[in-house]
């Protein structure tokens, strides 16, 4: 098998469905022959890595620890799904709060382990925040952490693709912006389906203004489904989207997607959320999308959101104050 690169890609959280597939789905990849599991379950995850030597997948030397300093001592590449999920009785405040701890922690462990890491992917909800709190505790550059925002354009992909009754590469550039669920900012105006804009078809026959509003609430709800129709949640797309992130980021194909990104400029201060992006060796970059004037309200308003999130947090002492953020990480502005 040929290999990107032979550089050390660990995966967190790699006992679970999401980090399981992530392993996998970098061998298939054959991203590196070097990758390194990580999850404090030990038993689980010594069975997810026998599942994969099962596979019989030649020129792999797949390891696996639940020790962190192991796990990420010499990584080139991280990939994190190993936040917590929602469980009954938790309200939306205590899945934050844990998973915003888990971050910082996360977040302190590459800056002491894998100071020299290239680049690393966040996955785990809410991506924004936890994104935004590993890239504060590591010291890493803005370029170098990166988060999985694209599910939420697929998901308009396949939503316009499933109306038109066309295949879905036939749907072009569907693009979703800001944060995620009831906040999204949809951008009709970036999109073509079989080269006609989009922008043309709503509001006609072919796409009326209820069908294109019914799709965007399909598009918002796209998590939900998949937990109503498979009685778990999304575990397949996460792990296949974020293992493309790290390919590009190794040099490999480049990423169709938009990312999740520190951003502070363009009216957007010191936040991380879903931008326009191009992510190869050199990290992550992006463009702020410029769209109609209602696209450009909703990313505003998705922005304020992400802001009162990022608040939350420094209120429950997680991260700093914004002013105190550079002595942190001397990388921010």
């Amino acid at each position: 098998m040929n290999f990107l690169t032979d550089e050390k890609l660990t995966i967190v959280g790699a006992a679970g469905m999401i980090g399981s597939n992530m392993v996998q789905t970098a061998i298939m990849m054959g991203l590196t022959p070097n990758i390194c599991a990580y999850d404090p379950f030990a038993p689980a995850l010594e069975g997810m890595a026998e599942e994969m030597y099962h596979c019989g997948f030649d020129g792999i030397d797949l390891t696996w620890t639940s020790d962190i300093a192991e796990a990420l001592k010499g990584a080139k590449y991280v990939i994190s799904s190993g936040g917590a999920a929602r469980k009954a009785g938790m309200t939306r405040e205590d899945l934050l709060k844990g998973n915003a701890e888990i971050a910082a922690q996360f977040g302190k462990d590459i800056r002491t382990y894998c100071p020299d890491v290239k680049h690393v992917v966040v996955v785990f909800n809410p991506a924004d925040i936890t994104g935004l709190i590993t890239l504060l505790y590591s010291g890493l550059r803005p370029s170098q952490v990166s988060t999985l925002a694209a599910l939420d354009s697929t998901r308009l992909r396949t939503a316009l693709a499933q109306h038109f009754g066309i295949a879905h590469d036939r749907v072009t550039d569907a693009r979703t912006y800001g944060g995620h669920g009831e906040q999204m900012a949809v951008f009709a105006s970036t999109t073509k389906v079989d080269g006609k804009p989009l922008t043309g078809l709503i509001g006609t026959p072919a796409l009326t203004d209820e069908q294109w509003a019914a799709i965007r609430q399909h598009v918002i709800q796209g998590g939900k489904r998949i937990i109503d129709l498979r009685g778990r949640s999304s575990f397949q797309s996460p792990a296949y989207v974020s293992v493309e992130m790290i390919r590009a980021a190794m040099g490999g194909t480049p990423f169709r997607w938009p990312a999740g990104v520190y951003v502070s400029e363009g009216g957007f201060d010191r936040i991380l959320m879903a931008m326009e992006t191009t992510i190869d060796k050199d990290g992550i970059r992006y463009k702020v999308p410029h769209g109609t004037a209602e696209e450009t309200e909703a990313l505003k308003q998705s922005y304020g959101h992400l802001c009162k999130l990022r608040d939350e947090v420094i209120e429950m002492g997680i991260i700093p104050a914004i002013p105190d953020w550079k002595s942190l990480n001397g990388h921010l502005k």
